[in-house]
């Protein structure tokens, strides 16, 4: 039923929305806006659209009257029957007005396309702001266009036809324009067509006055430059067409979404700030390290360059906090990152002669994290007590605070008690075991005798922020992508569940189930997430913690996605990620085990290993462990399970990981074993998918409208098929490493087959580097050499530069709109960097825990910046690819640049599929 809004008569104008969607049964469509007769954004509100089919299409619309001068914001949805959102447009909401030439009682048709999450990824910051970013202003032009539209006089045949296109990307001196049948959209002359005026935020629109009898019109978008280059969208030709039954419409809005252009592909390149090195560094990477690293990327072709989490995670004080996802504070910088060299122009001659010495000690071959950080805070302590007073009392630090006193009072006393308890375990500290404003405030006070110890916290902080925000803007303007990384956990003992205690699950831990990284799964230690407690103030904390990466960041990495799905919990007390259950999940009630004749609840939830499993395992010393550590709870039985049972609700089951490896599954009866494989199958893979999409459709919309960042999410592990659809619908970026293939039956990815919605490499830092993966599997190595360079001859035993540019060129070759490649896999594509053993270059061990997080590259930045042969080899493979590149002022062209014959005769024949080295 058609709301026809609240006005009626001469005054009014009419409004009728069209949109082409196909629906399933039970569904429709509905449009709901910012004003009172589009329901003000309530959707139950909202006026519900009309279907009728016109050829292949089915065209949902629907009318209302408002008065001349009316405007307002809009969206669709899809609802049910009782209006319930089943899903919403993605991207900005869309932007009405009239047009002001409309008179009273006429009738103006918006004809829009639903806008997925893709269609808004070009208006992210990083192409916005970074890769289409613009040194001239196209509305300069857009007066002089204006000026040559003539003012329509209506006739009663006539009708505006309003074209309306995005175009984020276009180069100076070139406009857009309508080419068509029509004599007025030039007869498919771009020379002759109708030009475009730019109104803003990447829109391009103008005015033609047509006939009915003109209709159908056929027509297309192109870029015309100044110089006679001509730039015509892909596709097929585009058509408005009216009807003659009903039509009244005098002006026709066609919201065209985007220009059909070929998508865009970048590459980058991706390091830990930790594994930076620089002539200027004490022991570790440092923010303004970045400066140096765009150079770098912008030199070697590379639009991105990928960071590991910088926050601050300075829990235990030692080399434990090496670990980037473990946060101390979702909001503070990490001070292993700052430069104490640039924390005041006047640093006296013994405090300079102390940063020099320790910059000696520290230049090590891995980053020494304990000594680092005693010797920056020290350093840095000194300055601080010659300067504290100018620098507090400066309107820029005074703007800082004020912008962020909101966490960085909170994370200041948190630092302090954590340093006066020497612990950051809160249970030992007393009365501040429990946070509140009022404890607060008397921490922070002006009055209390620790106050410079506060305040020092708030100069690091500070000084953390100038040096990260300079290095960000200089990367802006160089146009490379800073893309950060948002970890899916907290530390257990961090300032944010000391704050908000409430908004985390404290007796529960967050891992992954077994996977590629760890057949006994992964137990991360983090407490999870009290969803249902989030949502009260729509998720404001992941809100905030976007807000602020957006100021340093026009590009994320969510951590371990699938937890926005669901999450794997375990038990705090568990030390593997075997024994956990997916939260949110559906799970086996004691009911429907009954009705499968499964009875005996303690006998498959209780821990059952038997006296001969012990004795296989252990041989003699088996009664020692069974003594020491199980539980004898009948004889010759003890305390491995097969279903783990709800703590908070006894009758509820969840069936263990890989039950069927337990020998408590093996000693069940045929009976039992096919019963509980068909519910472990119908629980991991089928009865949750629609829980989980809800789930991620509650969460994820949020993290993406909190900021105008370009998101990327990490999928990889155990897939629920629910995943890719919904990440496909909220424009959300894939990972796919070649090794951990996401298609069933494929030991290898195969990158020309990888999707545009991608990011593709050969290795991450949750994995060996290229080197070490090639070199530690002599039989991997002949099958890869085989299916995938497709040779039959027998591979090289070490990661030759030839074996790394075959790998690379895949990459860069592949459809996705980025390949990112680590560092080191970079460094293989010439020999001298390959020195150093490979396994020395890994950065992380996901079978290790307690992994030290130290891995630093042996060559300062300052001498690969020099290194032109490299930086051209790289950038050959970037143009190979067909991949856009930033604009470089220092470019030296390929042909002059230096390099042997035999350097460049090797790369030729590494672009030869067969030609590879043998052993």
């Amino acid at each position: 039923m058609v709301n026809t809004g609240l006005l009626s008569g001469s005054k009014s104008v009419k409004i009728t929305f069209q949109l082409p969607y196909f629906t399933h049964w039970g569904q429709s469509l509905l449009v709901c806006g910012s004003v009172s007769v589009l329901g003000s954004w309530n959707v139950k509100k909202g006026v519900l659209l009309t279907p009728i089919h016109q050829g292949a299409e089915l065209i949902w619309s629907g009318s209302i009257t408002v008065p001349k001068g009316f405007q307002c914001q809009y969206q669709y949805y899809v609802v049910d029957d009782n209006r319930n959102v089943l899903r919403s447009e993605m991207g900005k909401r869309r932007e009405l007005a009239l047009p002001e030439g409309i008179q009273s009682g006429q009738e103006i048709e918006f004809r829009d396309l639903w806008q997925t999450g893709s269609d808004g990824i070009p208006f992210r910051s990083a192409f916005r702001d970074v890769i289409f970013r613009q040194s001239w202003d196209p509305s300069k032009e857009a007066a002089a266009i204006e000026a040559n539209n003539s003012k329509f006089e209506l006739e009663a045949e006539s009708i505006v036809i309003l074209f309306r296109i995005n175009c984020p990307s276009i180069e100076k001196d070139t406009s857009i324009c309508v080419i068509g049948s029509h004599e007025k959209l030039g007869k498919w002359k771009p020379e002759n067509g109708l030009k475009l005026r730019y109104c803003g935020k990447s829109m391009w629109q103008a005015e033609c006055l047509m006939k009915r009898s003109d209709f159908p019109i056929r027509y297309r978008y192109c870029k015309y430059g100044g110089a006679g280059n001509v730039s015509i969208e892909n596709g097929l030709n585009r058509e408005v067409s009216i009807s003659s039954s009903r039509s009244e419409a005098k002006y026709i809005c066609l919201s065209d979404s985007m220009m059909r252009e070929t998508p865009w592909r970048g590459a980058g390149v991706a390091i830990p700030m930790f594994s930076v090195r620089s002539e200027c560094d004490l022991g570790v990477g440092e923010f303004l390290d970045l400066k140096l690293l765009v150079d770098w990327a912008v030199a070697s072709g590379f639009h991105l360059v990928q960071l590991l989490p910088i926050n601050d995670t300075s829990v235990h004080r030692m080399w434990w906090d090496s670990y980037p996802y473990s946060s101390l504070s979702v909001f503070a910088l990490h001070p292993l990152y700052l430069r104490v060299q640039a924390l005041s122009k006047n640093i006296p001659k013994e405090i300079k002669e102390e940063i020099e010495k320790a910059k000696q000690q520290l230049d090590l071959k891995d980053v020494d994290y304990e000594a680092t950080m005693a010797a920056k805070l020290s350093i840095a302590k000194k300055i601080f007590d010659l300067e504290k007073d100018v620098i507090l009392n400066s309107s820029s630090f005074k703007e800082f605070f004020a912008e962020n006193e909101g966490w960085l009072k909170p994370y200041a006393a948190f630092c302090f008690l954590r340093d006066f308890f020497e612990t950051s375990d809160r249970t030992q500290w007393g009365c501040f075991a429990h946070y509140s404003e009022d404890k607060l405030e008397k921490l922070v006070s002006k009055e209390s005798l620790h106050y410079e110890i506060i305040c020092f916290q708030y100069y690091i902080q500070y000084h953390l922020h100038l040096q990260l925000s300079e290095a960000a803007e200089y990367a802006r303007k160089r146009r490379v992508v800073l893309k950060g990384d948002l970890p899916i956990g907290v530390d257990r003992n961090s300032v944010d569940t000391w704050v908000y205690p409430n908004l985390f699950r404290m007796n529960t831990s967050t891992g992954a189930p077994p996977d590629y990284f760890d057949k006994n799964g992964q137990n991360w230690g983090f407490p999870t997430y009290n969803w249902e407690e989030m949502s009260k103030d729509n998720y404001g904390w992941w809100r905030a913690r976007l807000t602020q990466m957006a100021k340093y960041f026009t590009a994320y990495r969510i951590d371990h996605i699938l937890g926005f799905f669901r999450i794997w919990e375990l038990p705090d007390h568990a030390a593997t990620g075997l024994v956990g259950k997916f939260r949110p999940s559906i799970p086996l009630s004691q009911e429907e085990l009954e009705r499968e004749g499964i009875w005996d609840f303690n006998r498959l939830s209780r821990p059952y290993i038997r006296q001969g499993l012990l004795q296989q395992k252990f041989g003699a010393a088996w009664a020692f462990v069974a003594t020491t550590f199980l539980n004898e709870y009948e004889k010759n039985c003890y305390e491995n399970i097969v279903l783990i049972q709800d703590p908070e609700d006894p009758r509820k089951f969840y069936p263990r990981f890989n039950l069927e490896d337990t020998s408590s599954f093996k000693d069940l009866d045929d009976k039992s074993k096919n019963v509980l494989k068909r519910l472990y199958y119908d629980y991991y893979f089928h009865r949750q998918e629609n829980l989980w999409r809800e789930n991620a459709l509650k969460t994820l919309p949020v993290l993406l409208n909190s900021s105008d960042m370009l998101a990327c999410g990490e999928d990889l592990g155990l897939i629920p098929s629910c995943v890719h659809p919904v990440m496909q619908e909220l424009g959300l970026v894939g990972l796919r490493i070649q090794r951990m293939p996401n298609e069933p039956g494929l030991e290898f990815g195969i990158p020309s087959q990888y999707s545009y919605m991608t990011v593709c490499a050969p290795s991450c830092h949750d994995c060996s580097t290229l080197r070490a993966w090639w070199e530690e599997d002599e039989d991997r190595r002949l099958r890869y050499f085989k299916n995938v360079v497709e040779s039959d001859e027998l591979p090289p035993d070490r990661c030759t530069p030839e074996v790394a540019h075959f790998v690379i060129r895949q990459h860069v070759e592949a459809p996705s709109m980025l390949a990112i490649f680590p560092l080191q896999d970079l460094l293989a594509l010439k020999e001298e960097y390959t020195t150093r053993p490979a396994t020395e270059e890994t950065i992380n061990d996901p079978t290790n825990p307690k992994h030290y997080w130290r891995y630093r590259v042996h060559a300062t930045l300052e001498s690969l910046n020099k290194d032109t042969e490299l930086k051209t080899i790289i950038k050959d493979l970037v143009r190979w690819g067909g991949r856009s590149f930033p604009p470089d002022e220092t470019e030296v062209s390929s042909s002059s640049a230096s390099g042997s014959n035999s350097d460049k005769e090797r790369l030729a024949s590494a672009m030869e599929k067969i030609s590879l080295p043998s052993k």
